[in-house]
């Protein structure tokens, strides 16, 4: 259209005008067709009213169908509902089916588990396990966590207070079975030791017919059989522990005075034996002040004799000990005496500590104390050995920290063995009594057990216990150094025979020996180091003291013998912290040998010497050698009488008479007769020749000489020496 319209655009009137026209056209023959088709119009109408009809017949169906669909719908509402319902209950069932099958899972406790409860065999193997599975089950069934509500169920609280009841029961019948366990071990072990040889606290018992038998053990009894029962009662002891801690507590005080009472008996007599085998005799041990099984030592201490000095003969009978205790000297008491001392004490101590470890171990382990901190999160050994801890309780007693537990266990120990600390001191006053030396036995014994025992744990009972032994007998020892040398100071000498050798001097290498045998490869050598420092200085004080207060013996021969004795000791046991002292003490023999020589060497040829000393000053105040032969005092002539004075034959005899003098001052156990007389012979040869010297130069072309040779001097010397 728009093709054939191609002045629409430019004259748009005339366009619309033309669709206009047409359309008109168009118009006009539909009316004249619908007019040509009213016939088919009519037969639509009656069709449409048919189909109205039709339309009616449907719409009346479809509201009774309606009506049958709204029955069925409240019907079928009905079901939902009732279903849902169906489905509720379903849920609530299993839920209390569930409630219901914890509680009786958890709250429910076997038949046989409540039979072993009221009436288990505690005295058989078996029955202690069934009676220990049924306090586990118990246990368990009192600790459930229950849910919200159960606690509101009376079911609930009806099975509770069974179970407490139960608890309650068990408890007493198994605190009851315990403590009469205790009571029959007492008694079986009471009667056990009145049948042993050593048990001598029986009122009228003879003493010393029991102990006559020498071949009693110095033994310890065993408690192995009792502990080992009494193990198969440790998990019980846990459960009752952690569900009834005052019955725990009742059973533990319990435990502690038995036992207190019957190692108190045991270890009394164990300790008397040990006395007794220390003193040999029990007629001996009543000098010590040794009665009955108590152990105690009576009387007072003994005094301390002052030592004096006895003319020669046996050096160890001139002096008493430096510890005159009890009228026993060290010098009655040979090294076999001592070595039995020794062994007693080790065996003592050796009986002691397996003893004190293993009822510390067993405490441990029957009332489930920790002896170590476990980390958290761990299972204690405890618990590995004995299957797995039980649940802490949550009405009846608060278990105690790990802290308080290790505290509990000294406690404990402290308790049953509080008899060991003062027998071992009273020991200890014994061995100090019998003789004072038995104290350095004693102290490196005592800190080798102590370093044991502090390895394996320091704060333990027996550590404690031994270290404070151990301190009483550092003390003793401190005592017994102090005492020596206090009877260094107060030792008196005789005015009628010589020195010799002193006491204090001789002890003091007695002690150094002794020590050094002892000490040999002991932990506490410092000890020993500091005591050796103390007395050498004593020592050497007193023997000076002693020396300036000698009037028989010279002054030069007291110095020179017991430095020389002094010397020989030290050299001979090399004392690494005496080393000072030995060179000290070879000065001092060598100071007073060379002094002791000269002086007594001035008596033989007396007028000679003076003589010489008189050219001596002389030449000494500036007048030439060659000219003193000019002083009238000290002419040729007055030379050559005092040179006749001294023939041969009177020098020999000025010799004997002096090494007879020289055999009276020196004491025979030192054996320094030779040594001195050698050294006087080289002394006199020494002056011979200074002599001669001084003849040379002040008295030259005199023709004067001595009437005596070197030579001669030799064979007077060996002569006299040989004839004695």
């Amino acid at each position: 259209m728009m093709e054939g319209c191609e002045y629409a655009i430019s004259n748009a009137e005339a366009f619309a005008e033309r669709l206009s026209r047409e359309l008109q056209v168009l118009d006009g023959a539909n009316i004249q067709s619908i007019m040509a088709s009213e016939k088919q119009v009519n037969i639509l109408m009656k069709l449409l009213d048919e189909a109205l009809k039709e339309v009616d017949q449907i719409e009346s169906k479809l509201s009774s169908y309606e009506e049958m669909l709204q029955s069925v719908k409240e019907q079928m509402d009905q079901i939902s509902e009732s279903n849902h319902l169906i489905h509720l209950s379903n849920t609530n069932n299993v839920k209390l089916l569930s409630e219901i099958e914890f509680l009786v899972n958890h709250m429910d406790l076997a038949k046989g588990h409540i039979k072993a409860l009221q009436e288990g065999d505690l005295a058989s193997s078996r029955g202690i396990e069934a009676c220990t599975n049924a306090a586990d089950a118990l246990l368990q069934c009192m600790n459930v966590a229950l849910r919200p509500g159960h606690d509101m169920l009376l079911a609930v609280k009806q099975q509770q207070q069974r179970f407490s009841d139960l608890r309650e029961h068990f408890a007493r019948r198994l605190a009851s079975h315990l403590n009469n366990v205790f009571v029959q071990q007492f008694t079986q072990a009471l009667l056990q030791l009145y049948n042993r040889s050593y048990f001598l606290s029986v009122p009228g018992h003879d003493q010393s017919s029991t102990l006559a038998q020498h071949s009693v053990e110095l033994t310890l009894p065993n408690h192995h059989p009792f502990h080992r029962d009494l193990l198969r009662y440790a998990k019980l002891m846990e459960w009752l522990k952690n569900t009834d801690y005052g019955k725990y507590e009742g059973l533990t005080k319990n435990y502690m005075d038995y036992l207190s009472r019957l190692y108190e008996r045991e270890i009394k007599d164990f300790f008397e034996v040990a006395k007794i085998k220390m003193t040999g005799t029990t007629k001996e041990s009543k000098k010590f002040g040794l009665h009955g099984s108590s152990g105690k030592l009576t009387g007072s201490t003994s005094s301390l004799n002052k030592l004096s000095v006895q003319s020669s003969g046996n050096r160890r009978s001139q002096s008493s000990s430096l510890l005159d205790m009890g009228n026993m000297s060290a010098s009655d008491l040979d090294v076999a005496d001592r070595t039995k001392f020794d062994k007693i004490f080790e065996q003592v101590l050796s009986e002691l500590e397996p003893l004190c470890l293993a009822e510390q171990d067993f405490i441990s382990k029957f009332f489930k104390l920790q002896q170590h901190q476990s980390m958290p999160g761990t299972m204690t050994e405890a618990d590995d050995l004995d299957g797995g801890g039980l649940s802490r309780p949550h009405n009846s007693g608060t278990p105690l920290p790990v802290s308080s537990e290790k505290d509990m266990i000294r406690q404990m120990m402290t308790k049953i063995f509080r008899c060991i600390e003062p027998e071992l001191n009273n020991l200890i006053a014994l061995g100090d009594k019998i003789d004072s030396f038995n104290s350095l036995y004693m102290l490196v014994k005592m800190s080798h057990h102590v370093w044991t025992a502090q390895n394996v744990d320091p704060a333990s009972f027996l550590s404690t216990t031994l270290g404070n032994v151990l301190v009483t007998i550092k003390r003793n020892f401190d005592k017994c150094i102090s005492n020596q040398i206090r009877q260094m100071e107060e030792v008196k000498i005789s005015k009628k025979s010589k020195v010799g050798i002193l006491p204090f001097v001789a002890e003091f290498e007695e002690f150094a020996g002794l020590a050094e045998s002892i000490f040999k490869n002991a932990e506490r050598r410092g000890d020993l180091d500091k005591a050796y420092t103390k007395l050498i200085r004593g020592v050497f004080v007193n023997v000076e003291k002693v020396a300036n207060e000698s009037q028989k013996t010279p002054r030069d021969v007291v110095m020179m013998e017991n430095f020389h004795h002094i010397f020989a000791t030290l050299s001979r046991l090399k004392i690494s912290c005496l080393e000072a002292e030995k060179k000290e003490a070879k000065q001092k023999y060598t100071d007073h040998l060379q002094s002791y020589v000269i002086y007594s060497l001035g008596q033989p040829l007396e007028k000679l010497n003076h003589f010489f000393e008189g050219v001596e000053a002389r030449v000494a105040q500036g007048i030439r050698e060659e000219e003193v032969s000019y002083q009238l005092a000290f002419n040729k002539q007055e030379l050559r009488k005092v040179i006749k004075e001294y023939p041969g034959k009177e020098v020999k005899k000025g010799l004997d008479n002096l090494y007879k003098k020289v055999d009276k001052h020196l004491c025979e156990e030192e054996n320094l007769l030779q040594v001195v007389w050698h050294s006087m012979q080289d002394e006199f040869i020494r002056q011979y020749k200074h002599f001669e010297g001084l003849i040379a130069r002040c008295y030259p072309g005199s023709g004067v000489t001595m009437e005596f040779t070197i030579q001669d001097i030799l064979d007077y010397c060996s002569s006299i020496a040989q004839s004695h």
